[in-house]
């Protein structure tokens, strides 16, 4: 356990973020007490969160994993949050189910095990649940009273909710056209919702400039100065589908792109059972998923370049719409590194997807999920993704939360009056 003391406005708070011990760059190596930070102060590189995790017996480790509860403090020893993490009121995410998507792999042609990885099941039915929860515990770490965000919508929901839920106050920025369902949803947890004119990258700059404002002070951003802690959050989805697939890595895995925090702390998830001798140490391979009206990450890739060149977003996987994702180029690295790719697909291809995964596994998808979909599709068809090896899937938000995106091609297949003579003329009695 790391505890050591952080000066806040007039107290001092001490902190116990479990077997977190510092904050290390990315791109130096250079160490930092943990803290509200997110960037190198001697190259501006990214913060993240370095540990002393549990050695000895994998076995041990592994069984009291298994005896923990079902969210996602069962891997309490392996995040930044205090031991008593489970005792507090939170939302308590996680461990999500993995479905084997039997219907699904017919169609796509996949012989080797195609699972789903369904986040819609967490409190507020996005993966978004899993990293404020881990950004909670900080916030209480560093002593803030306000906790908030730049939301591309799912993100904006699982704040308020989780605010709500610790008895913190919830400010969160959106873009101004979000969905309406998202607004909904973030709004109904009483917090203040502030909607800005412009796209997230927008939003982001105004988040950055308040931090560094009076008007800031006891702001706790999770996706910002408390990022390093919340991207943590996105790990714990790597050891559930190890787990749920009995202690074993998946063979091959297609993960969406907004920021890209998501797919490289998956990666970092991996390594970390890897070395802990919790799964068997052999090759994956990630691909990262993004719609074509927003898909730096993609274009980059393919070609062949390690600069993620900025785009205006123009996709209704609004959810994934970050024209310029911080981690963009940690992605190319893993994709590239562990022969995996990214790829892209058009609007018209991410509402057949959700609609296919709707129709052969009973999973509603957002937008996000039809752009995963629709990626692995795309890249079996290539010839890209093997279809004889075991392959999982994201799914990480609702589909009740787009449902513009599927409204006009979902109505009812017929309005009928009530009799037997009107739904035979309906010809649908041996549909």
């Amino acid at each position: 356990m790391a505890v050591q003391t952080i000066a806040g406005n007039a107290t001092t708070a001490s902190v116990d973020l479990g077997p977190a011990v510092a904050l290390s760059c990315r791109e130096c190596g250079e160490r930092f007490d943990l803290g509200p930070l997110f960037a190198c102060a001697s190259c501006f590189g990214p913060l993240e969160v370095a540990y002393d995790l549990p050695a000895g017996d994998p076995e041990a480790l592994r069984k009291r994993i298994e005896a923990g509860p079902d969210n996602i403090w069962r891997y309490a020893p392996l995040l930044p949050v205090p031991a008593d993490v489970a005792d507090k009121p939170n939302l308590n995410p996680g461990f999500t189910k993995l479905v084997k998507a039997d219907n699904l792999a017919r169609e796509l042609g996949v012989t080797g095990g195609l699972y789903v990885k369904d986040d819609s099941g967490n409190p507020t039915h996005s993966f978004k649940d899993r990293v404020v929860a881990i950004a909670v515990e900080a916030a209480r770490a560093f002593g803030f009273t306000t906790l908030s965000c730049s939301s591309t919508g799912n993100l904006a929901g699982a704040v308020g909710a989780a605010a709500a839920r610790a008895g913190l106050r919830s400010c969160v920025f959106i873009p101004h056209d979000l969905e309406q369902g998202k607004v909904v949803m973030a709004a109904v947890y009483g917090g203040e919702l502030v909607g800005i004119e412009g796209n997230y990258d927008d939003v982001n700059r105004f988040c950055s400039e308040l931090i560094g404002d009076p008007l800031g002070e006891g702001w706790g951003f999770v996706n910002v100065n408390l990022r390093p802690y919340y991207g943590e959050g996105s790990k714990t989805l790597a050891y559930e589908i190890c787990e749920q697939l009995g202690w074993r890595l998946p063979d091959q895995i297609v993960i969406p792109i907004a920021s890209g925090s998501q797919l490289t702390k998956i990666d970092k998830g991996f390594q970390e059972l890897i070395r802990l001798g919790l799964v068997e140490d052999r090759p994956y391979k990630i691909f990262g998923a993004q719609a074509e009206g927003c898909s730096p990450v993609s274009a980059a890739f393919k070609a062949g370049h390690d600069v993620v060149r900025p785009q205006k977003p123009n996709t209704i996987a609004k959810s994934l719409a970050i024209g310029n994702p911080a981690d963009g180029p940690y992605v190319l690295d893993i994709a590239r590194r562990t022969g995996g790719a990214v790829e892209d697909v058009d609007d018209e291809q991410v509402v057949d997807a959700i609609k296919l995964l709707a129709r052969t596994e009973g999973i509603f998808g957002e937008t996000a999920g039809g752009v995963t979909v629709g990626v692995t599709k795309k890249l079996i068809e290539a010839g890209v993704i093997d279809p004889a090896l075991t392959t999982v899937v994201l799914n990480t938000g609702d589909g009740l939360k787009t449902l513009d995106a599927v409204s006009a091609t979902s109505q009812a297949t017929a309005t009928i009056k009530p009799s037997l003579d009107a739904f035979r003329a309906a010809g649908l009695a041996s549909a």
